[in-house]
């Protein structure tokens, strides 16, 4: 998937952002993860009000026996460590974003990464669903929330009920379509988790508060 976004920033516009104010005290961390070449990179790099840091490299053809790009040919680079962005909520709330990298011989990297995280998205190439185990599993192993956006890859197209079945989704997992190139469709994926998250403490908060003697 081409990485360049649908509504990206003029020069201009990247010089008048103003630095993050020093009254900004809650930082809250959103992780996307997923397989190799599934758009992480891009969806941080559409949707980050700042420029994302990341830590791409070239793909040589030495990597090659490391990393399957079978499915991937058009990619000639790769997250080595991890992605980074940043979006303003408000004065006290800062959302910052981290793309973990897709290839096996970086899965290591990500029990650090979710450490301490409110949330994670699954990013999903439904060519390649088999990819997306991994990233579940670890969630799931971490007790970490998660909601299942699939990227648009142009390829044949599957029912929800299709993917929740092939991934094993639980009901209560959201489920989105989204283009990771698009801002707007890459906020409506972070929106999805935040409600996700607000529902998900609604419900304890149901369990945990003790019902008032009548």
């Amino acid at each position: 998937m081409d990485s360049v976004t649908s509504d990206a920033r003029t020069s201009q516009e990247a010089d008048a952002r103003t630095p993050l104010g020093a009254q900004a005290g809650n930082g809250l961390k959103i992780v996307v993860v997923g397989g190799f070449g599934v758009g992480k990179t891009t969806l941080v790099r559409s949707v980050s009000e700042i420029r994302p840091l990341n830590t791409e490299e070239t793909m040589t053809q030495a990597g090659a026996a490391v990393d399957d790009i079978s499915e991937v040919r058009g990619k000639s680079a790769t997250t080595v460590a991890f992605d980074f962005g940043r979006i303003t909520l408000d004065a006290r709330n800062v959302l910052y974003l981290f793309g973990a990298p897709g290839q096996e011989r970086f899965w290591f990297l990500w029990d650090r990464l979710f450490s301490g995280t409110l949330g994670a998205v699954v990013l999903v190439d439904t060519r390649r669903i088999d990819d997306s185990w991994y990233a579940i599993d670890r969630l799931e192993h971490h007790g970490t929330p998660f909601i299942v956006a699939c990227n648009d890859f142009g390829g044949s197209a599957h029912t929800p009920a299709q993917i929740r079945e092939a991934l094993d989704l639980d009901p209560q997992v959201p489920l989105i379509d989204c283009d990771a190139r698009s801002r707007e469709s890459s906020k409506r994926v972070l929106i999805t988790l935040v409600e996700h998250l607000k529902t998900l403490h609604a419900a304890e908060s149901a369990l945990t508060t003790p019902e008032l003697a009548l």
